[in-house]
Parts: C-alpha cells; sequence; structure tokens
C-alpha cells in the first residue's frame, strides 16, 4: 500500500534559472534513479500569491516543464503532471480541511513570514491561509513516502506528518473500538475519567498537543489497566486506528550554493539571475558586468577574492589550480577583473550548452511537451484515485 515514492513540486511563477538547477533540479536528476518520483507543476499554489495576475501562468506551466526536460528529467524514469489536472488534490484538500484546527494552520512558519514579505499583495486570503493544507494534500494523495526539502521546509513536513496522523487517528477504527474504549474509560475512576475526557477533547478538536502529553501522562499514572486497555485508551486519546494515510519524511537537500550575480542569493525579485535558456551572449554580458571589489578602482588595484561576488562563483565553476590562480593574481593585481572573469563564464556556457540544445528539441515540438504531461497526468489521476477511495470509504463517503 505505501511505497518508497517521492513527490515534489515547483511553483509556475517565471522562468527558471541557475539557482533552480543548482537548488532542485539537480536533486530530481539524482532521485530519478532511485526513488519512483512524480514531479509536479503547482499551478494552484502559484495562484495562492498571483491570484490577480492569472494572465501569465499558463505560460509559465509550459515554460517550466520545458526547462525540468531541458535539465534532463527524464519522463522514463519520472511522472510529470500538472496539478491542476488531478482533481483529487483539490477534494482531498477538502475533506482535510474538515479536520484541520485553525491554529495549526497559523503557526505555519512561513505563513506570517510570507505576510511580512509580500507587502504589495493583499493574502488575507483563506487560500494563502490554506496553501499548507494544500500542500499536505499534494503529499498525501500519493502517499509519498519521501519529501525533498531544505531545511526551511521542514516544518511543512512535520504539519504533513501530523494532518496524516490525526485522520489517521480519527478515521482508521477497528471494528467496536468507541465502544471498547468507551468501557476501558469507566475503569479510570471517575475523576480520572472526566479529565481523560476533557484532554481528548481538547486534543481532538482544538489540536492542543499540551493537552495530548498530558492525557498520556495520565494514563501512564493509572496502574488499574490491563495492557489491552492502556493501548486502546492511547490510541482513543489520539483518535485511534490504522493509518490510512502514509506520514512522509522530510529527505533534506542541501540548499542551493549558487550566488545571484550580485553576490546575493540567486533570485528573479533580485534581478541577479541566469536563466536556464539564455543565450551565450547574453550570459558573457552579465558576468562581465558583474560587480567586484571596490578596492580594486584601477587594473593595478590588489584586491581580495573574498570582497568579490566573482570568487563565489569561482567556488562553483573552477578547480582547484584556476582557484589558486585567482587568489594569487586578484592580490597582486597579476590579473584584471575580466581575466579573472573568463573562466566563470567559460564553465557557466559549459553548463548551459546541453540544456539550451535539449529545450530546442522541445520548443520544436510542443505536442511532445503536451504529450508527456498527459500521460504523467494519467498515472498521478490513478494513484490520487486509490488514496481519496480510501479516504472516502474511511469518512463515510464511500456510496455511490
Amino acid at each position: 500500500m505505501f511505497t518508497n515514492r517521492v513527490l515534489s513540486g515547483m511553483r509556475p511563477t517565471g522562468a527558471l534559472h541557475l539557482g533552480h538547477y543548482h537548488g532542485v533540479l539537480k536533486n530530481w536528476l539524482r532521485l530519478q534513479h532511485e526513488y519512483e518520483c512524480l514531479f509536479f507543476v503547482a499551478d494552484w499554489h502559484a495562484l495562492t500569491t498571483h491570484y490577480d495576475t492569472p494572465a501569465q501562468i499558463e505560460q509559465h506551466v509550459w515554460d517550466m516543464v520545458i526547462d525540468w526536460l531541458a535539465a534532463g528529467v527524464d519522463p522514463a524514469h519520472a511522472t510529470l503532471f500538472i496539478q491542476s489536472q488531478v482533481p483529487a488534490h483539490a477534494e482531498l484538500h477538502l475533506l482535510l480541511s474538515m479536520i484541520t484546527p485553525l491554529p495549526w494552520l497559523e503557526r505555519v512558519p512561513t505563513y506570517k513570514d510570507q505576510q511580512e514579505k509580500l507587502t504589495d499583495k493583499d493574502l488575507s486570503t483563506y487560500g494563502f491561509l490554506g496553501y499548507p493544507l494544500l500542500q499536505s494534500a499534494d503529499i498525501l494523495i500519493y502517499r509519498a513516502s519521501q519529501v525533498p526539502v531544505g531545511e526551511d521546509q521542514v516544518p511543512h513536513i512535520e504539519f504533513t506528518r501530523e494532518i496524516a496522523r490525526r485522520f489517521n487517528h480519527m478515521f482508521g477504527r477497528e471494528p467496536g473500538f468507541e465502544q471498547k474504549a468507551e468501557q476501558a474509560v469507566k475503569k479510570l475512576g471517575s475523576r480520572r475519567a472526566r479529565l481523560y475526557r476533557e484532554l481528548r477533547t481538547k486534543f481532538q478538536e482544538q489540536g492542543d498537543t499540551a493537552a495530548l502529553e498530558a492525557g498520556r501522562a495520565l494514563l501512564e499514572d493509572t496502574q488499574n489497566l490491563t495492557m489491552g486497555d492502556r493501548e486502546r485508551l492511547f490510541g482513543y486519546l489520539e483518535g485511534g486506528g490504522k493509518m490510512i494515510l502514509a506520514e512522509p519524511h522530510a529527505l533534506l537537500t542541501e540548499a542551493s550554493k549558487m550566488p545571484g550575480l550580485d553576490g546575493q542569493k540567486m533570485s528573479k525579485s533580485y534581478n541577479n539571475t541566469i536563466g536556464l535558456r539564455e543565450d551565450p551572449e547574453t550570459v558573457t554580458r552579465k558576468i562581465r558586468t558583474m560587480p567586484t571589489d571596490p578596492a580594486r578602482v584601477k587594473r593595478t588595484d590588489p584586491g581580495e577574492p573574498e570582497k568579490c561576488p566573482v570568487w563565489q562563483l569561482h567556488q562553483i565553476y573552477s578547480d582547484d589550480k584556476t582557484r589558486k590562480w585567482v587568489q594569487v593574481g586578484c592580490r597582486t593585481a597579476g590579473i584584471g577583473c575580466l581575466e579573472c572573469k573568463q573562466p566563470v563564464i567559460d564553465g557557466v556556457l559549459a553548463e548551459l550548452k546541453p540544456i539550451r540544445e535539449r529545450a530546442e528539441h522541445y520548443l520544436n515540438d510542443p505536442t511532445l511537451v503536451r504529450n508527456i504531461v498527459a500521460d504523467g497526468g494519467e498515472k498521478a489521476r490513478k494513484l490520487a484515485h486509490e488514496t481519496l477511495r480510501d479516504v472516502r470509504q474511511a469518512m463515510g463517503l464511500g456510496y455511490s
């Protein structure tokens, strides 16, 4: 029922750049040969922050799929699809919303963080508040066991695990479970039984984890319970039951080490990117005009590589011999900044050449791209249907 399956997605908010390649796509290229991988275009997620400018999303969707294929994502080894073409994501999101305590959504770290950063947008919408739950539905609908994320995204995976655990506890009950559990509650004595019920209600209705811990401590301290009743009451406290939705694990990936042209993180919002499909002339011009150590006003002025954004790119694209040449040449003014930049230009162009060539193939055959996505969508819908069938049945919606 549960497989060694990886799920990952990206929001289609613009052209992909080298930061995406080094931070996400290179991981995907490795994972597609180690796991059963599903990679999806998160177009619904794009609407959570770009709902007022939807016109560009469609073009971004197809551009991003082409970038994935050009980078080396292989549809023979991975399933590629578009989120909105698998309606089961939305249905599971709706069903999970029935049991998700509001405070759980409000405490997701990125909720307030994004509201503070994106001050130019009105994010007081349910879509934005509920996007972590939609993200959970994306993962749980495929019973993914692994989700590749950076450390900053680990809380989202923990949130998804809590949702899966809560659902399983509430809807995965054994036959007669509640009656047996209620009989066991009476064995606690009137005072403890009353406290147990209060704590159980606080956890199940409000998501109060402190109440859960207090309930567990209460049971640990109760001596006159059989092992069977004790285990049953632990399960009843949390909701009790079998596993219907798999609890995913975070597959930690290294953060992108690809700096932008100004030394900051490469980001479209900083206007410091190199696109995966940019032509060689543009790439060359961008790198040649990069800022360098401010101390090197003239060619004869010595500089310090550690203070220069170009040195960060040497860390990625140059070998030890070239890096030593840069260190000595910069500090002694033995080389000029344009000379220093040339090995970086050569390295970036060499990395982008096969990507551009593969992209050209897909740009010239848009039907092929749509067929790849259609095939992936069909497979994704079948997998999602299996999970949704079990979820509906568990929630009493299995009738036709």
